[in-house]
């Protein structure tokens, strides 16, 4: 049974991660658990509270295959709540884990950037090989501690996952992110506030993502950079699967938010990496949830209100 080593899993990805990996691998979890601990003990989980800048030597196992590195402070408004703390998680912590991995003899280290590092791109193509244009600290975070990470490259594997917008249930659940923040607006207010509308987003399931991860701990596969999205939808659209679902109004506000991108994720998919769930089967989770009194919300599904009450403050 293969070793891995995750940090960030009592997270949004990490939390539904691991329950699904947990019978098929060791698992030691590192996670400052600000928003709380939803995972359930098991014989083959270690699960350690710590905050990943204070990891010190020796942490990582010797026979660790993999590094899955989600841990961050997620979002464009969560970074900007104290860019000095950002900076810290989302870059520098990074560097002491991919340098302990390499000390540690770990095989494959695996990281969460994220879709948005490209920018406003007009493009119907966003491939890896278009620059980059981030335009938020959150963007220039991921994106320097993408070229620190790659600049280990000849010492480890590294694959660098950049995840479209993510969408669907967790144990630790979101609701700050557009498939599930509208979803939810929908079921409780029978309306959803659309927000400009025009622009395109990239989305995936969150089990599809995933299975992007276990694809790459468990495969021969090139390292490198790889998107990770495979619908993309306008607002407006997105607000529009939901209306034919859940009987609500749709309403169109102004936005400041220009972000427009599209997605194109043929290098994975043509790894052999197979696609299985849809934006429609997350929005169908999250109402049989909601329908079934399952759906638990409350301020730590949204990550700056948490992160000002909790985290800053606490």
């Amino acid at each position: 049974m293969k070793k891995l080593l995750v940090t960030g899993g009592c997270g949004y990805v990490g939390s539904l991660m691991i329950h699904k990996f947990i019978n098929n691998y060791k698992i030691k979890n590192i996670d400052s658990q600000w928003f709380g601990n939803k995972l359930l003990e098991n014989q083959n989980l270690i699960n350690i509270k710590e905050d990943i800048r204070n990891l010190k030597n020796n942490f990582i196992d010797d026979d660790t295959h993999a590094v899955v590195h989600l841990a961050n402070i997620a979002n464009d408004p969560g970074v900007e709540l104290d860019q000095t703390l950002s900076w810290e998680v989302n870059v520098l912590a990074a560097k002491n884990l991919i340098e302990q991995s390499i000390n540690s003899g770990v095989k494959k280290f695996i990281y969460a950037s994220s879709g948005s590092v490209y920018g406003i791109k007009t493009e119907e193509k966003v491939t890896e090989e278009l620059d980059l244009v981030p335009i938020s600290a959150y963007n220039k975070t991921k994106m320097i501690c993408e070229r620190l990470l790659m600049s280990y490259k000849d010492q480890i594997d590294v694959f660098i996952i950049r995840p479209a917008t993510v969408c669907g249930l967790s144990p630790r659940m979101r609701f700050d992110v557009s498939v599930n923040m509208l979803t939810l607006q929908a079921l409780k207010n029978n309306s959803i506030t659309i927000l400009g509308g025009e622009q395109t987003r990239p989305n995936i399931n969150i089990n599809d993502l995933i299975g992007v991860y276990k694809y790459f701990i468990e495969n021969d596969v090139e390292p490198g950079i790889y998107n990770s999205g495979f619908e993309n939808i306008s607002i407006l659209d997105l607000g529009k699967k939901i209306q034919k679902k859940v009987n609500c109004e749709l309403k169109i506000e102004k936005s400041n938010d220009p972000r427009s991108y599209r997605q194109c994720s043929d290098k994975l998919l043509n790894t052999g990496f197979i696609k299985k769930y849809s934006v429609n089967d997350a929005i169908d989770e999250i109402i049989d949830a909601y329908n079934q009194g399952n759906l638990i919300e409350d301020e730590s599904c949204y990550t700056v209100k948490w992160m000002k009450k909790k985290v800053l403050n606490g």
